[in-house]
């Protein structure tokens, strides 16, 4: 019988625990929101928007012209390096909307009034789409072409997209965390399509 009681008290003390840690999270998310909104300028609102909304533009412009220029060439490294990129880009997109769809996370500024976005997303929050697409095609970039060159640019995007997320209030940090995991890990899963 005390082995019950105390396996009970473990059980509610986790479910406790945990509960006040996801809180915590929560609590941080919101903090960092809050806090980035109150740093905003005309100018880098304006330089982020127009990033947040454009970065399909790269996202599709890299593995296009990639191929292009492998067809032009005939270049077989390159045309399969760019459905190498294309691959990680439209997998870690899929993911991304399944899981939304899972998870059904709402958008910072709904659960909590005084985050103020730029603007108001419809769907779902958990994980980054933003992040994992652009993650995901700049680490597959910068796998099959692992050039200072490549890498820092590709990484430079990719990280200012992903800022730009929470910076117009419409991710939570830990939405963007996910999406750079999903961005990773993609690419890393399907280097078999990489050629070297």
């Amino acid at each position: 019988m005390k082995i019950k009681f105390a396996l009970l008290y473990t059980l509610i003390f986790l479910s406790y625990s945990g509960v006040k840690a996801q809180n915590r999270i929560v609590d941080l998310d919101d903090r960092i929101l809050i806090d980035l909104a109150k740093t905003r300028t005309p100018t880098q609102t304006k330089a982020l928007m127009f990033l947040s909304r454009n970065y399909q533009v790269i996202e599709l412009g890299i593995p296009v012209g990639m191929l292009a220029g492998g067809i032009a060439a005939n270049n077989k490294e390159l045309r399969q390096n760019a459905l190498f990129v294309a691959s990680s880009t439209a997998i870690s997109m899929g993911t991304t909307t399944l899981l939304k769809l899972i998870f059904k996370r709402r958008r910072p500024f709904i659960r909590n009034v005084k985050v103020i976005p730029i603007y108001e997303p419809t769907r779902y929050s958990f994980p980054s789409g933003h992040t994992s697409s652009s993650v995901a095609t700049a680490t597959a970039l910068s796998m099959a072409y692992p050039k200072w060159y490549v890498i820092v640019p590709a990484f430079a995007w990719a990280g200012a997209t992903s800022y730009s997320r929470m910076y117009l209030g419409v991710h939570h940090p830990t939405d963007v965390l996910a999406g750079i995991g999903i961005g990773v890990a993609t690419p890393l899963a399907l280097d078999f399509l990489k050629k070297p």
